[in-house]
């Protein structure tokens, strides 16, 4: 039955949200006690008044990873039926959980000529090393560093690395700081060029793609990650993660050096354990720059 029932679903193009959507809709309409039973739609709170209806399902396949959108329902044995289903849903299943810690650089210097110039101020450095004994402190085993490739990062990164020894680290050009998408609403102080969000936003949305997703079907233990990049590339990362509109990046705030903690878990459900904390350092030394 469940297979005839996932197959229906998958011809009929009403899988994950749109399938909800369905059910619930059936589930309304239908009079919870005999014939005259008032199935009126119950008044919305009123705080709710004025409000703009919008999105509110979870896609529960955003990262393309839910096991029954992996599998071709066509290449089926029809005399196995349920059981082959279930051995190659089984495949697919992701058993951990990925634990990832976005880290956005320490305070440096904004006024250099180059991008090699903008190297970290000495409150940075201290910044930096504050956060690094803060993961440290945490006492988890970290599975790796990925960092973006701009100077500030590779510094910040240099300097927290020597507090985790053993975990090794990844540089790469996906996770440099752009113009991910243009803001809404706008801001007057920051007007990038509209082929600067044209070039960055692909490459922000790839490194989204390529870095945030749940588990591996192969991978058995929680994973402990560590990306060390920019405050536009995490705020669009967080955005998008939460599945929230990512047009309101710019409205989230991160302080230089600050932690912010997602939790995918095997089903694809995220959760945001921290945005932006800095706790860990003296209210003195806290600085967004």
């Amino acid at each position: 039955m469940a297979f005839r029932q996932a197959l229906q679903l998958a011809a009929c193009g009403l899988a994950g949200g749109s399938a909800a959507v369905l059910l619930s809709a059936v589930a309304v309409g239908k009079p919870r006690g005999g014939g005259d039973a008032d199935a009126r739609a119950p008044e919305p709170p009123a705080w709710t008044e004025g409000a703009q209806p919008g999105p509110s399902l979870w896609d529960s396949n955003w990262d393309r990873r839910e096991p029954l959108s992996l599998i071709n329902l066509r290449k089926r044995n029809v005399e196995s039926g349920e059981e082959e289903l279930a051995s190659r849903l089984d495949h697919y299943k992701v058993k951990a959980t990925r634990h990832i810690f976005l880290i956005r650089h320490s305070q440096y210097h904004m006024d250099g000529a180059q991008e090699e110039d903008c190297t970290l101020t000495p409150l940075g450095r201290e910044q930096a090393e504050l956060t690094g004994l803060r993961l440290a402190s945490l006492g988890l085993k970290f599975n790796k560093i990925i960092h973006s490739s701009m100077t500030r990062a590779v510094e910040t990164t240099d300097i927290i690395s020597k507090h985790l020894p053993d975990v090794s680290r990844v540089s790469t050009d996906l996770l440099r700081e752009g113009a991910p998408i243009e803001p809404d609403p706008p801001v007057s102080h920051w007007k990038p060029e509209a082929v600067q969000y044209y070039e960055d936003g692909a490459r922000i949305e790839a490194a989204f793609r390529n870095y945030i997703h749940r588990a591996d079907a192969e991978q058995e233990e929680d994973s402990y990650e560590i990306f060390i990049c920019h405050a536009n590339v995490i705020r669009y990362i967080v955005c998008r993660a939460l599945q929230f509109p990512p047009e309101g990046w710019l409205r989230l705030s991160l302080n230089n050096g600050s932690i912010t903690h997602l939790v995918i878990r095997p089903s694809g459900r995220v959760a945001l354990r921290t945005l932006g904390d800095t706790g860990f350092m003296p209210p003195n030394m806290v600085t967004r720059s």
